[in-house]
């Protein structure tokens, strides 16, 4: 169902997705008036501590879909690695914002990397792979040292192996899982940025500051807002991440995260078409945040200003770092962020504490 009306104040927003991107983005969408509903396979979803309804039913069920679609005005995506199907399927019956092409391209490397490429930006060097045979070839063209990762439903490291030499490839292919795989080139790089844009229903679009991150074990650490780049790398990545995000007519919000190499390129790795881990600290910095910005955009309403009116550096709470919280609480330029995620693990994001400073004034690390 394809519709330009603008949903006001009082409607419904559908999520696919309980994760905590749906959680503050059910927060940032109550402040506006709007009540949410979460479809999730999960149960205890941290979306679903915040939300109005919430469907927990696989996303292949048509039959709770059809009854989430007539309960909601609008659906938005909370991450990826969803089917594309039940989006499609959704779309028919209610407006879906971004659409199923944008997740078809997001979830999938390798329409990813040609998508980029097809616009004329740069990525790393890479091949797709669909046997050991293709996996032998592309090593010899790309070379160590490289990753060989699934096309899809793989993030914070999951689903690739490093390849440093001959004797990795059989190994590589073996713990893949899958029969479609894409080599990516190793990029040497001075940092990783992200730039994030938001596009609105009748196509305007705003951009936050660009950001610098940081990864520690696959899984992002630390964002520290503003990048502190000069003014024509920043210039490039917004260019970047804007003529993505009209090139896939999106509505709502696009994270591109980019390599600055040694020689002064930018080189995308991946994108995002929904709020981002690199964004969450606009929640405190910025007079509109990513959340808040999102719905604005599927809602049809007009796109706030992204401005940033402190500097910040947002660090993720990785397992146990969130049984620290108290001493978060006692700093007093730090804003602590929980998910009401029941259960600790290693590698699972718990929250994120950011830490503010005036305009200017940010520690240079």
């Amino acid at each position: 169902m394809s519709s330009d009306h603008s949903i006001p104040p009082g409607g419904t927003i559908g999520i696919l997705g309980g994760g905590q991107l749906g959680r503050m983005t059910a927060l940032a969408a109550a402040q506006l008036g709007y009540r949410v509903h979460i479809f999730t396979p999960e149960q205890d979803s941290p979306a679903s501590h915040v939300s109005d309804g919430v469907t927990i039913a696989a996303y292949e069920d048509e039959a709770a879909l059809d009854r989430f679609a007539r309960q909601v005005d609008v659906v938005t995506l909370e991450f990826e690695n969803i089917p594309a199907s039940p989006v499609r399927f959704l779309s028919e019956r209610v407006p879906v914002r971004p659409g199923p092409r944008v997740l078809e391209i997001a979830q999938d490397r390798l329409a990813e990397k040609r998508f980029f490429n097809e616009l004329g930006i740069k990525t790393a060097p890479w091949r797709e792979v669909k046997s050991a045979g293709d996996l032998e070839a592309a090593f010899g063209e790309i070379g160590a040292p490289c990753v060989l990762k699934t096309a899809r439903l793989g993030y914070d490291g999951k689903g690739q192996a490093k390849i440093t030499s001959a004797a990795d490839l059989a190994g590589a292919w073996a713990g893949l899982g899958t029969n479609l795989g894409i080599l990516e080139g190793f990029i040497s790089f001075d940092c990783e940025v992200s730039a994030l844009v938001a596009r609105g229903l009748d196509g305007s679009w705003a951009a936050w500051d660009v950001v610098q991150n940081v990864h520690t074990n696959h899984i992002l650490d630390t964002t520290s807002a503003p990048a502190l780049l000069s003014q024509p790398v920043l210039d490039q990545a917004v260019a970047i991440a804007h003529r993505a995000a009209e090139a896939l007519d999106l509505v709502g919000v696009l994270a591109v995260e980019m390599f600055l190499t040694r020689d002064g390129r930018l080189l995308v790795n991946e994108m995002a078409p929904r709020p981002h881990n690199s964004g969450h600290w606009t929640i405190d910095a910025c007079l509109t945040s990513q959340f808040e910005q999102v719905v604005r955009a599927v809602c049809g309403l007009p796109l706030g200003t992204p401005k940033r009116h402190s500097d910040a550096v947002m660090t993720n709470l990785i397992g146990d770092m969130a049984e620290a919280w108290e001493s978060y609480l006692h700093e007093p330029n730090a804003k602590l962020h929980l998910y009401g995620k029941a259960e600790r693990r290693q590698g699972r994001k718990m929250g994120h504490v950011t830490r503010l400073y005036p305009l200017g004034r940010r520690p240079h690390s």
